[in-house]
């Protein structure tokens, strides 16, 4: 199987500096922390699949992806075949293990509440960059395959204030 994923570095600004929703997968044997995101329907755009997996794990209405005023399609040039472009903050493949797959990350800023339990995950809470980054060196096996290099990734290269 290969899947493609979309997942959400959603931020917010507390009163310690940027913070991150992080969440537990909860799913029979996976139990990790990990970025809110998931499995891009077939033909679905990547944004909507971003926005509903969100929605259904944590709760919150993503109400800004940066870089969307970027995206571009080809919805009504032929009605046959339509694609479309977007940016993403970064990308990821899998390179080994049991799962191939592919996806990328997008920023976003939310609103609402955290639910208590979302679809196949819980305990999903905000977390300071500060917190993050001591997690992933003390720990790093505490987060889920995917997320550990995003959230690398996320920390080495993403200027913000904390």
């Amino acid at each position: 199987m290969f899947y493609v994923n979309a997942r959400a570095f959603i931020e917010r600004e507390g009163k310690q500096g940027t913070e991150l929703v992080i969440q537990t997968r909860n799913k029979p044997g996976e139990e990790a922390l990990e970025l809110p995101g998931g499995r891009i329907e077939l033909f679905e755009s990547i944004h909507k699949a971003l926005i509903r997996e969100v929605q259904e794990e944590t709760g919150l209405t993503i109400t800004r992806i940066e870089g969307a005023s970027k995206r571009i399609d080809t919805v009504g040039i032929n009605p046959d075949f339509e694609v479309e472009c977007v940016e993403p903050f970064c990308a990821y493949q899998t390179l080994k293990g049991p799962i191939d797959s592919i996806g990328m990350y997008f920023i976003c800023k939310a609103e609402g509440k955290l639910l208590e339990q979302g679809d196949e995950t819980k305990g999903a809470t905000w977390k300071t960059l500060q917190s993050l980054r001591t997690m992933i060196d003390q720990n790093p096996l505490q987060f889920s395959n995917v997320d550990r290099a995003g959230l690398k990734y996320y920390l080495k290269h993403r200027v913000v204030r904390d």
